[in-house]
């Protein structure tokens, strides 16, 4: 697994989770960074740390993208996706309110879960992400459900930030996520392209 350039992240977008977490739907893409070296591969522990509190996991399809894209259009951008891959958003609760930005809570080393890339699929808006905890499924639903839709997304960040190949964004979470806790193992999936399952432990 190769580690991206640069993550770009989205928040609230599917209003059934900005809902759980009291959140109102934003009116435009929530962006936020986790940095590289969060990223873990399939197999690897998700490591809580000492004194974070609650920790949640967070099923996201993550979108690989394959050339460089600059205030481009969504169409541009929908033809510009690389591949798929399965991402675990790990987020430190307390930490996110605490501090008043995201930066230690969603980019703690281990916080980010990324399964192989497989190849972009014929239609963005009919992906399903599951997720389940010690095989309890906790998350479903399909990219037809997020507020703004991976094109749309792709767009919006690309006014803001050149995308480079092999930047990877995430796109949300849908309603369901919960606390781990050491000895859970953790899989989400965006059925039919890619997968990653990952224990949990207390950091050392």
């Amino acid at each position: 697994m190769k580690r991206p350039g640069k993550i770009v992240c989205v928040g609230r977008n599917y209003r059934e989770h900005a809902k759980e977490m009291g959140n109102e739907v934003p009116a435009e893409p929530l962006l936020f960074l986790k940095p590289p070296s969060c990223v873990i591969a399939s197999g690897e522990s998700i490591e809580l740390p000492a004194g974070a509190g609650r920790v949640d996991f967070e099923g996201e399809v993550g979108i690989v993208v394959g050339s460089r894209l600059r205030k481009a259009t969504p169409e541009a951008c929908a033809a510009a996706v690389r591949g798929i891959a399965a991402a675990n958003d790990v987020s430190a609760r307390e930490w996110q309110k605490n501090d008043g930005q995201w930066a230690r809570a969603k980019g703690s080393d281990t916080f980010l879960p990324l399964g192989e890339e497989s190849g972009s699929p014929r239609d963005l808006t009919a992906l399903t992400i599951v997720t389940r905890v010690n095989g309890k499924e906790r998350q479903r639903a399909s990219t037809a459900d997020m507020v703004f839709p991976i094109p749309v997304l792709l767009a919006y960040i690309s006014r803001h930030m050149t995308l480079e190949p092999g930047d990877l964004v995430l796109t949300g979470t849908p309603s369901g996520v919960g606390p781990l806790e050491p000895g859970d193992v953790v899989e989400i999936e965006v059925a039919g392209h890619s997968a990653v399952r990952n224990p949990v432990t207390a950091a050392a």
